[in-house]
């Protein structure tokens, strides 16, 4: 039961790095480090990157280092498998529901982004890694999805401490590469054109991670008792009639917040396009939007402010 447990938890962990791509601080990642936005604040964006990746998989060590820990505390009480498995697999049903907001049931979230300043103030490799480190950890940022609670509550039942850190280094490392999808934008068509694919793509890869989580439950389940499983696929036929209850009144799926995402995804270039890009945009003649006309901006995005070239320099 071990091994399944452990391979229902590195799955779950791959779907909640990937999920959490588009989370608001995702979102301004594929904004901020990119080519276009690096090549403006005069940095290098190999260099920016490779920190970013690397300060995401220790971020996602950290995660997996308190897991790790918790692991060792389940261990020591020697409950029984059959106990072990059958509390995740009750993990992963609650996940599904949160994520769908079925009954208004929503986990707690906390809604923190990176420090923007950190762009004005800092070299390439510091705010690399800071934001890296921050983003693959899991817990400091935005939380999008209850995936991720999932990877904490699956490694500590694996009661195998170093199952735990293997999966927060996955989770992190997913994280820190997703920031590669932007490598390809290098003008203002191209951010445009990425950030409008990107979205339209968020709503499909929510319901995906739903159904991931309500696998893993049925998987899980008819690992304890048949009837564990019936009772995820009875959950998980709630859940799929309250989307298409959504989906036929228009009101688009919800966000991991509570709140309603909007039926047409937005785009979050307004906020996205970097100052430094703005003004050599301005004097090229090209036409950037505004930031307060688009309304799917994600807050406080970490594309606020890029650093001056020579103040960067200085330090």
């Amino acid at each position: 039961m071990t091994v399944w447990l452990v391979s229902t938890a590195a799955a779950v962990t791959v779907l909640a790095g990937v999920r959490s791509t588009w989370s608001p601080c995702g979102l301004s990642m594929l904004a901020t480090v990119t080519p276009l936005a690096e090549r403006a604040r005069g940095h290098r964006y190999g260099v920016t990157v490779t920190w970013f990746v690397l300060g995401s998989v220790l971020g996602g060590l950290t995660l997996g280092g308190v897991t790790a820990a918790l692991a060792a505390g389940v261990r020591t009480l020697a409950l029984p498998q059959g106990a072990l498995v059958g509390a995740g697999a009750m993990a992963c049903l609650t996940g599904a529901v949160s994520d769908v907001g079925l009954c208004g049931i929503h986990l707690p979230v906390h809604h923190r982004q990176v420090n923007e300043r950190w762009l004005d103030r800092f070299r390439p490799w510091v705010y690399g890694a800071g934001f890296g480190w921050q983003i693959g950890c899991g817990m400091a940022t935005y939380i999008t999805t209850a995936a991720v609670y999932l990877v904490v509550v699956l490694g500590a039942l694996s009661v195998r401490p170093w199952a735990a850190v293997a999966l927060g280094g996955a989770f992190g490392l997913v994280r820190g590469l997703a920031v590669l999808l932007g490598r390809s934008i290098v003008d203002l068509d191209g951010l445009r054109a990425f950030h409008r694919r990107f979205a339209e793509l968020g709503p499909p890869v929510a319901r995906v991670t739903v159904v991931g989580q309500l696998a893993a439950a049925v998987v899980l389940g008819r690992l304890v008792a048949p009837w564990a499983a019936w009772t995820a696929l009875l959950v998980a036929g709630a859940l799929a009639c309250t989307g298409l209850r959504r989906r036929a009144r228009g009101t688009g799926p919800r966000s991991y917040s509570g709140s309603k995402a909007p039926s047409r995804p937005a785009t979050p270039l307004g906020a996205a396009v970097p100052s430094a890009v703005r003004s050599a945009s301005d004097r090229s003649g090209a036409s950037v939007p505004d930031p307060a006309s688009s309304p799917g901006a994600p807050p406080d995005t970490a594309s606020a402010g890029v650093p001056d070239r020579q103040a960067a320099n200085a330090r």
